[in-house]
């Protein structure tokens, strides 16, 4: 072992896994994604700001988040949409929303899945929305960028 495979070892991240439960399946992800979604259509603050962005059917909104879901816990590569630009574009969201998201989601996950299960997808969807918080309210300006002068 080489001292550079030994940093690279340190350094890399070790890939996520495909999660291998008995239970854990498109079938049931696919109700954690109905079940929530509509915790969160009857949600005070984050139903007004869905019912903007998908009016009419939600089927085809349900699907893409199945599919987004079984890429992020099974690995299924289904997914190839970008998340980032969509949430860009919504100019209402707050950091405060995403507590409400996660807590919703955290409820719902716990609501269909054992507890080691429910954890997993808990916290992969603390990932995302940090990654997406960070995405959408910690921009660096040219002027903080570059120290100072």
């Amino acid at each position: 072992m080489t001292l550079k495979s030994v940093l690279v070892d340190r350094v890399r991240p070790v890939a996520e896994q495909p999660l291998d439960r008995a239970g854990v399946d498109r079938t049931s992800i696919g109700k954690l994604v109905r079940a929530f979604y509509a915790k969160v259509r009857n949600n005070e603050r984050l139903g007004p700001i869905f019912a903007r962005e998908i009016t009419g059917d939600w089927e085809p909104h349900l699907e893409k988040m199945t599919d987004f879901w079984c890429s992020v816990i099974l690995k299924s590569g289904d997914y190839h949409g970008r998340p980032v630009p969509a949430h860009l574009k919504l100019k209402d969201v707050t950091e405060a929303d995403f507590d409400i998201w996660q807590h919703l989601f955290g409820q719902t996950a716990a609501e269909l899945f054992a507890p080691e299960t429910a954890a997993v997808f808990v916290d992969r969807a603390e990932r995302i929305a940090t990654s997406l918080k960070l995405a959408m309210f910690f921009r660096l300006t040219p002027a903080s960028a570059g120290g100072s002068q």
